[in-house]
């Protein structure tokens, strides 16, 4: 084999589609050779003319031109050359199409005061990431808290549903951000009517729905985001909080999001396995929920396969492991096509590793190790290069031994293991000097004046001389060559000191490999709870040799050492042999002893149960003992195997003493602590009492009250709820249906503040006390009144008539009075295009009955602002404003002159004639057949999604998925240049304009800075990007 042949190198694959490009090796005869797949199937790169080839690579490229949806699937790359085959990781190609609302009609959802309501969005499907919107018709927000939500889902749900929700355009909104698209489903209905009761309830889980049962679980990928989602609904609304039951939170106060229904812990780790519990609850009751979360995670190396250059005659070992959960599985290809164990080979093939024996030079290939679990796939590649001996003889090489690492700091340039070492030589005069060796393997090799190494061995070590001569002269260099590796596995593990809780662990060191060995890891593995699992027991600094182990009871046994210097970890040692310590009573007690009840008169106690490694011996249970607080009475007992105790016919809402002792065949474990927790509640049987209030304004009182008693409450004081509702109008004396309004205040107090009533008018009142178990019963009602207040904007003011020097005007009445009206004050002043503004003028109307009134005495051709406001005797209210301009003197002379004349009134007659005659004749020829065009028709009956957010959001777009996407990116060629941020939903609008501001709401086209109608198109709604890989 010539040098030429020597040096060529496999194939490898440097990037991946859109532009993938598969680069030959150097130095090769003849080059490389590519080709495709897709969906595991040839793909011919000449099958289609907007394929575009790169010269001299494997790259191609697909011109956005036309449908290009057959062009979507998961591609691989192929190198090949005279050595073998490499191939790429699989790229998956995506051509979006335009997502869509169906257009459907959705009918009116008529519910009553109180009920729970799901407005669902159920978005079209389109690439991620989907922002889901709910707005009114105004591209207003829709407000949410507590009661009203979305979900993840994006659905929006309403714990309880009051007559303010009632509206007629409900819009829901999806944005994609990489389509640069925005659709809106048409508006839903929600009509809210009075209810006859109060519809208290305790809550309901709506997700996870009821149907799932009491838990679920969870699948979260490692690294990830663990988003847990629960809505409730109940009256009043409930309130969500979140616990871990295994273990602790991540955080002192976990994170939660959408007013505490959803839970977020980023980056996940194993160590957030567990099970959380959701609660809502309400003074009504509460429901829970628990999730059962698993951390799984994509494959990841544990060791990948690595090639090198061999010799004719030599052998092989590739290794491949990798961890995952689910476990990946393993598959071997070679130049790309997948082998198994029935392929006849000159080796041995398994999971794990690839065992070559007595290589050839047809055996040159490119070894592939796939690893693959239901989160991800991962591919590494070796390459084998198999090479005649270089004359000259060759001592023995074990080509299977690990890699090795090289110290930096060296005497010489000196490489890392399965790198290359150069050592040059030069002399000033260029002569050709020949340079002599005892052999030369074909892992070195020798041009000119340079030594050059390959997958350096630990046997490479040494001190290498340079010999250089002419006729005249000689003359030598040295360079000291240093090979640093991981430690050789410890050896001959030896226990002694054998006692029931410690044992001493002695080993023989493996060679250092020119690092000195600073730190041993001692791991143990027991076959009793956990077989096969290893984990660390204890560390040992710099070169001890022997280490006290301490040991728990009633646990077999085994050990192993991994050695540690500066290049990194030893393989482990071999295990020691078992050993086994006697059993014996347990070290320790229960944690986390709670009480939990669900009834009145029970009382169910729960504990952390002890860890296997814990139990110390066989027969584990635990010794509950309770007694009542404050009562000299025995201890309860009873031994339970379980982790929990239930006890019935209690007290309610008593103090209890509690202990939990761990027992197992070997005896007791320590004196337990006890811990006080109560027996179950009951709902208050006493009212609040001398209930008064205190009037602060027309629309605000505070109200007094004093607490009941403690041994009233039988449970744990949530609060005091203080419920009111209208009786009648002190204007009209009209009785009112009595719609009951509560305001709930949390904690032990005696006051609280009720805002939002209605002035003038009579109100009861009534206080009750809760508990977790549910509402007290209420105090007496106490009857109160509000005072007047200032009334509300009077509903209209219009312009009746101008003239050069007057006007009249005319005004309704305000919605609501709120209180005897006196009258009306109306204003006037003299605005302008400068924004200057005159004096306000002032015109008082004493009489509460007058609706108009005729201004006289303005300037002609001049333009005014007036002001109308309603007043009581606490004031006057919000004023309703018109603007108007009054008539110019000449203009309106010759109005008046020309409106009397005989000659015009005729005029305007036969003008109107003809029209009527002109539209009847159109009227008459359509009904005979005249056509007019689609485009026509679409704009006499415009779709309302498309027309909403077509004409004034994106312009023109395809309505087709099979018509190309118009003003789509180029986005197959490669020439795309980033933008900022392509998820942006700033890039909706155009310039300062832009669509939505930080948190999400609409700006710009309709912020009403543009009249309708004017918004500026801002190119096709649609972009695709072509490639998920």
């Amino acid at each position: 084999m010539s040098l030429l042949q020597a040096l060529c190198s496999l194939p490898h694959v440097t990037a991946g589609c859109p532009k993938a490009e598969c680069v030959e090796g150097e130095l090769c005869p003849g080059g490389a050779h590519f080709n495709w797949t897709k969906d595991g199937k040839p793909f011919d790169l000449s099958s289609d003319p907007r394929i575009v080839t790169f010269n001299n690579s494997g790259t191609f490229a697909i011109q956005n031109r036309g449908i290009i949806n057959n062009f979507q699937g998961k591609y691989r790359c192929f190198a090949s050359n005279v050595l073998g085959t490499a191939m790429s990781e699989e790229i998956e190609l995506i051509v979006p199409s335009v997502p869509k609302f169906p257009k459907e009609k959705i009918e009116p959802l008529d519910v009553e005061h109180g009920d729970s309501v799901i407005l669902h969005c159920n978005p079209p499907k389109g690439i991620p990431p989907l922002h889901i919107y709910w707005m009114n018709i105004d591209l207003q927000h829709i407000p949410q808290d507590e009661r009203v939500s979305m979900s993840l889902k994006g659905d929006l749900y309403f714990a309880n549903v009051e007559e303010s929700d009632s509206r007629s355009d409900y819009c829901c909104f999806a944005a994609f951000p990489r389509l640069r698209t925005i659709v809106q489903k048409m508006p839903m209905t929600l009509r809210v009517s009075r209810s006859n009761f109060i519809k208290e309830r305790k809550p309901k889980l709506l997700i996870p729905p009821e149907s799932a049962g009491s838990s679920s679980s969870v699948t979260v990928i490692k690294g990830g985001v663990l988003l847990l989602e629960c809505i409730a609904e109940g009256l009043p609304t409930p309130h969500l909080s979140w616990v871990k039951v295994t273990g602790n939170m991540p955080k002192e106060e976990p994170e939660t999001e959408n007013f505490g229904k959803t839970l977020k812990i980023e980056q996940v780790t194993a160590a957030d396995e567990g099970t959380y519990q959701c609660t809502a609850s309400n003074p009504m009751g509460r429901a829970r929920h628990e999730f059962h979360v698993h951390v799984e995670g994509p494959p990841q190396w544990l060791k990948k396969p690595e090639g090198g250059v061999y010799s004719v005659g030599t052998n092989l070992v590739l290794l491949c492991e990798a961890i995952g959960n689910p476990e990946p599985s393993i598959q071997w290809k070679v130049n790309g096509m997948p082998i198994d164990g029935s392929d006849v080979w000159f080796g041995r093939i398994s999971t794990r590793e690839i065992s070559l024996t007595n290589l050839q030079l047809q055996d040159s290939a490119v070894f592939q190790c796939e690893a693959t679990n239901k989160h991800g796939t991962i591919l590494a590649s070796a390459n084998v290069n198999v090479l005649s001996e270089c004359p000259g003889p060759s001592p023995h090489r074990d080509h299977s031994q690990q890699p090795l690492a090289v110290h930096p700091h060296t005497p010489a340039a000196v490489p890392t293991l399965g790198k290359d070492l150069g050592q040059k030589a030069e002399n000033s005069e260029q002569h050709l000097l020949p340079i002599f060796f005892n052999f030369l393997p074909c892992r070195i090799v020798l041009d000119r004046d340079t030594l050059f190494i390959s997958s350096v061995l630990l046997e490479d070590q040494g001190v290498y001389t340079c010999l250089a001569s002419t006729a005249l002269d000689a003359a030598e260099a040295e360079a000291q060559l240093i090979v640093l590796d991981v430690p050789d596995p410890p050896e001959d593990l030896q226990l002694s000191e054998n006692q029931n809780r410690s044992v001493r662990l002695s080993w023989k060191a493996g060679a250092s490999h020119n690092s000195p060995v600073n730190e041993s890891i001692i791991e143990f593995e027991e076959n009793h709870w956990e077989p096969g699992r290893w984990q660390e027991l204890s560390r040992v600094p710099g070169n001890d040799t022997t280490a006290l182990l301490s040991l728990a009871p009633y646990l077999n046994y085994q050990f192993r050492v991994v050695s540690v210097n500066a290049v990194g970890r030893s393989q482990p040692s071999k295990p020691s042999l078992r050993y086994a310590t006697p059993p014996a009573a347990p070290d320790k007690n229960p944690e986390n002893i709670r009480v939990e009840a669900s009834e009145p008169n029970e009382m169910v106690m729960k504990w952390e149960p002890l860890k296997p490694a814990e139990r110390n011996g066989p027969g584990l249970e635990y010794r509950v003992s309770w007694r009542q607080r404050g009562v000299e009475t025995d201890w309860n007992e009873e031994l339970v195997k379980k982790h929990s105790l239930s006890v019935r016919n209690v007290p309610t809402f008593v103090p209890y003493e509690i202990k939990v002792q761990a027992v197992n065949n070997l005896g007791s474990g320590p004196e337990p602590n006890i811990t006080i927790g109560y027996s179950g509640e009951d709902v208050p049987d006493a009212a609040p009492s001398g209930v008064s209030v205190e009037v602060v304004n027309s629309t605000l009182v505070k109200v007094f009250w004093f607490g009941i008693p403690r041994d009233r409450v039988r449970g744990h004081l949530r609060g005091y709820k203080v419920s009111w509702w209208k009786t009648k109008s002190m204007l009209d004396g009209k009785r009112h249906h009595p719609e009951k309004h509560f305001l709930t205040f949390v904690g032990d107090r005696n006051s609280g503040m009720i805002p939002g009533l209605d002035p003038f008018s009579e109100f009861r009142l009534t206080v009750l006390a809760f508990n977790s178990r549910g509402d007290g019963p209420e105090s007496s009602p106490v009857v109160f009144e509000t005072p007047e207040g200032v009334p509300e904007q009077p509903r209209f003011l219009r312009i009746l008539n101008f003239d050069k020097d007057s006007v009249t005007l005319s005004w309704g009445l305000p919605k609501k009075a709120n209180g005897h009206l006196t009258g009306y004050i109306l204003q006037y002043q003299i605005i302008n295009e400068t924004h200057e503004v005159g004096a306000v003028r002032d015109v008082s109307v004493a009489n509460h009955s007058v609706q108009s009134w005729r201004l006289a005495g303005l300037s002609p051709s001049t333009k005014y602002k007036f002001y109308i406001k309603a007043c009581t005797a606490k004031g006057c209210g919000k004023a309703a404003t018109e603007e108007g301009l009054t008539l110019a003197q000449a203009y309106a002379g010759i109005y008046e002159g020309i409106s009397t004349q005989g000659w015009f009134i005729g005029l305007m007659c036969a003008i109107a004639l003809l029209t009527l005659l002109l539209l009847t004749i159109c009227f008459v020829r359509r009904n005979k057949g005249g056509k007019y065009s689609v485009k026509e028709k679409e704009d006499l009956h415009p779709d309302p999604e498309a027309q909403s957010i077509k004409d004034e959001i994106f312009g023109e777009y395809s309505d087709s998925d099979e018509k190309p996407l118009k003003g789509s990116l180029q986005s197959l060629n490669g020439d795309i240049k980033a933008t900022g941020s392509a998820d942006s939903l700033v890039d909706y609008g155009e310039g300062e304009h832009g669509m939505f501001n930080e948190d999400g709401s609409f700006i710009g086209a309709y912020s009403g800075s543009k009249e309708k109608g004017s918004v500026e198109s801002t190119g096709s709604s649609t972009a695709t990007f072509p490639l998920h890989a």
